[in-house]
């Protein structure tokens, strides 16, 4: 059975009731940098913690290292990492942990979130002159030729088909807001009913030594009338997140992602894959994600099919970094090749694409434009092509381990 990373100790029920009242009577304060707070009372203040448990999202287990103190939890509440101690923070924080603030993803803030990047050069690809001919394992260890820069297509708006799965994936980290992207994908334990969404390892994750990413939420169908970027400061939400801001409740990753994963070189890479279990911010509807977005999901190939199976793959996604600004949906269609990094891990799809930082985490559909079989995880600094990883039995329990957390 695949090893999921998840390590979790139960707090007593005191604590957690402490935990619960304080982040009510936090929730609604304001963000850093505003002096004039809301006054009203928090409508769940006369809620009891259980109840209020469950509106904020909380986990049945809570990480022992929480902030304890009133002073501590303000600080750590809404991302203020700088006024956390940010290394403590990412050594000890191995919990997901993503309660709901309302309005704290507001237009302006997504606008200016920054591309998570990951790059790579020419000394971290091992190159196999042999070309990987025959046998069934003819796609392990191997590089073919860089494919030549395939320039990125705006989508066309507003969105339909298998275009409306994806959105944006915006968290808070260490060095601030960032921006990824990410897709839904079907539920197995929910047909029809998914809340489930596909991104990046290090959309969710810092990687080897480091720790959960918080305020972490997907929102579909980004900006679908391609609203340039310098009107989305003042813009309507309905115009930015027609389907709602989606608070992630669980996340997962793959174990060889958190024990190896960097911010440079390509390390962890071949396995760069999450998987979030999304409720929304507004809860009034009662619908799934799925069913929100017209029932639209694409389906997860788990089979890592072989490069020369496959006409073509297509990336999508939302680049953020120049000559991108992140306000669009972009695309790049080519026929795969190989790409290793790690000769004792899968060897990686690539494509030629000039999608930069922000397209990460963004879904590879086949031609059939049903299913999804890779994420994008990592690119050169020349912005000339993207690889992924292919999704096989580790992505597949990241996926079931989610799913099963309901």
């Amino acid at each position: 059975m695949p090893s999921i990373s998840r390590s979790a100790r139960r707090r007593s029920v005191p604590t957690v009731a402490a935990v619960v009242a304080v982040l009510a009577l936090t929730a609604t304060a304001c963000g850093p940098g505003d002096e004039n707070a809301d006054d009203k009372p928090s409508a769940s203040a006369s809620a009891g913690p259980e109840e209020l448990a469950r509106e904020l999202g909380l986990p049945d287990d809570l990480p022992s290292d929480l902030p304890t103190s009133l002073e501590e939890l303000e600080k750590w509440r809404d991302g203020e990492w700088k006024d956390w101690d940010r290394e403590r923070w990412l050594k000890e924080a191995k919990d997901f942990f993503n309660p709901i603030i309302e309005d704290l993803w507001d237009p302006d803030r997504m606008k200016d979130a920054d591309g998570n990047e990951r790059e790579v050069d020419e000394s971290d690809i091992e190159d196999d002159p042999s070309g990987g001919e025959g046998g069934t394992g003819e796609d392990e260890g191997v590089t073919d030729p860089t494919p030549a820069k395939v320039p990125a297509k705006q989508v066309d708006t507003p969105f339909t088909g298998a275009d409306k799965p994806v959105g944006k994936v915006f968290m808070d980290t260490p060095k601030g807001a960032m921006v990824c992207s990410g897709s839904v994908v079907e539920d197995p334990g929910n047909p029809g009913k998914s809340n489930l969404v596909a991104t990046a390892g290090h959309c969710v994750h810092g990687g080897a030594g480091k720790g959960w990413f918080r305020n972490v939420v997907f929102v579909p169908d980004y900006n679908p009338k391609g609203l340039p970027n310098s009107a989305l400061e003042k813009a309507q939400k309905k115009d930015v997140a027609p389907y709602d801001i989606w608070w992630a409740k669980h996340a997962r990753t793959t174990d060889h992602w958190i024990k190896t994963g960097a911010d440079r070189g390509g390390k962890g890479a071949q396995q760069d894959f999450a998987v979030l279990r999304v409720q929304p911010e507004d809860k009034s509807s009662g619908k799934s994600l799925q069913e929100t977005v017209d029932g639209s999901a694409l389906k997860v190939n788990f089979g890592t099919p072989r490069v020369k199976s496959l006409s073509n793959l297509t990336a999508v996604g939302y680049p953020a970094s120049p000559p991108f600004d992140g306000a669009k949906m972009f695309s790049c269609t080519d026929k795969p090749g190989r790409l290793t990094l790690d000769t004792e891990q899968p060897t990686m799809y690539r494509i030629g694409c000039s999608m930069t930082a922000g397209a990460s985490g963004g879904p590879w559909r086949d031609a059939s434009g049903k299913w999804l079989l890779s994420v994008t995880s990592i690119g050169p600094v020349t912005g000339d092509w993207l690889a992924g990883p292919r999704l096989g039995k580790e992505a597949k329990g990241v996926l079931d381990a989610v799913s099963r957390a309901g």
